[in-house]
């Protein structure tokens, strides 16, 4: 449009020129003066000048005017202050300290199974039995000789208590007495070794070792069990969040294979730095109400670090970088009537992120307009269409 205006501008200029008794361009190049062909350029250089200094006045007249002018189209979010909560994410096993194989205390034939697989069973409860190799007998003869030095410990004592009898036989039959009481506790001990009891209420979870097999102490597995009700997950966290990972912190524990997430908190933060890895360990504790969660089940775990209450947060997509390494995004100002705003490039400093969100700490304020969508089509001061 401005080339069909400059064409007209100099047409006019011709003709206008060839209705006066002024030289005109043509004439002024066939008299071969140079002075006056210099006078006449300069002179239509000034038109030339005035006629741009016009067309710049009617397009910025045409631009008010023009309701279809191409502007780029953009989008805009409003900057709120919201609550910012990032997560460490890490990879741990659940576990449970209920979980245990039971071995025998003796060696010998293991007699009676009293439990199956997946049978649930009390603290306490006989699970096993082996051969105890006459020690039932043994203790019985015991008892039965317990008795007679009781009876004649306690006839002695009344006699001493008479002022009748000796100290010496009082002492002796007191002796007696402690021994065969002592000679008792020490075959029961060894007669509850050959007995298998549950250490906690739980689940029997196997039966490793069957009925009628011979068994050794600390080498023959006989019984799993395993309680579900404690259950928590060790994870081991770098020393750089020591200071920002404390007991009660908010965790959110997916279980990949469960499809479930489950919130939680940090119920133990160890005091040990392991040299190797330079990491201390976290329990978290899992409820395991449905008795899902099985030990060694593999759970992503996301730890709370960083909390802020009025953060500033955008989409990643939307920031961009300067060559001195500045980061920057484009905010508006306030759209006119047929949406209209005008673009402005702002500096800022970013914080954390989380998915597809970074924080801005520094550069934006809540109620900001900041340019999503087309933000890599705009320059700084450039005006734009806003299609919210």
């Amino acid at each position: 449009m401005k080339i069909l205006y400059t064409i007209s501008a100099f047409t006019l200029l011709l003709i206008s020129c060839g209705d006066s008794k002024e030289v005109t361009v043509e004439e002024t190049i066939e008299n071969g003066n140079l002075s006056e062909m210099r006078a006449k350029r300069a002179e239509v250089v000034q038109l030339q000048q005035n006629i741009n200094e016009e067309l710049k006045q009617l397009d910025a007249a045409i631009a008010k005017k023009d309701t279809v002018q191409k502007l780029p189209l953009v989008t805009t979010v409003k900057a709120t202050d919201t609550i910012f909560k990032h997560y460490l994410e890490l990879q741990g096993n659940t576990e449970t300290k209920k979980n245990l194989v039971l071995y025998p205390e003796t060696s010998g034939i293991l007699t009676r199974v009293y439990v199956e697989d997946g049978q649930r069973v009390n603290k306490g409860q006989l699970l096993a039995k082996i051969d105890d190799g006459g020690l039932s007998q043994q203790l019985s003869q015991v008892e039965v000789q317990t008795e007679l030095a009781k009876t004649t410990f306690d006839r002695q004592k009344r006699l001493w208590e008479q002022k009748i009898g000796s100290e010496i036989q009082y002492l002796q039959a007191k002796t007696t007495y402690e021994a065969q009481q002592n000679a008792v506790a020490q075959i029961k001990r060894q007669l509850a070794k050959t007995t298998i009891n549950a250490p906690f209420s739980g689940i029997i979870d196997d039966v490793i070792t069957e009925q009628g097999s011979v068994v050794a102490p600390g080498q023959t597995e006989v019984i799993r069990i395993v309680n579900l009700d404690d259950m928590y997950i060790e994870v081991e966290v770098p020393e750089s969040y020591l200071s920002q990972i404390t007991e009660g912190k908010e965790v959110l524990v997916d279980f990949p294979v469960l499809g479930k997430t489950i919130d939680t908190k940090v119920r133990q933060v160890g005091n040990y730095i392991n040299p190797n890895n330079r990491s201390f360990m976290v329990e978290v504790a899992i409820p395991n109400k449905n008795k899902m969660v099985k030990p060694n089940l593999t759970a992503k775990v996301k730890i709370n670090d960083y909390t802020n209450d009025s953060a500033i947060l955008i989409p990643q997509s939307i920031l961009s970088e300067n060559a001195e390494g500045e980061q920057y995004i484009y905010i508006t100002n306030e759209k006119d009537s047929d949406s209209v705003a005008v673009a402005k490039r702002t500096i800022v400093k970013t914080g954390r992120t989380q998915g597809d969100l970074i924080e801005i700490t520094e550069g934006v304020s809540a109620n900001d307009h900041i340019i999503k969508e087309g933000a890599r089509s705009v320059k700084d001061g450039q005006k734009v269409k806003i299609l919210n």
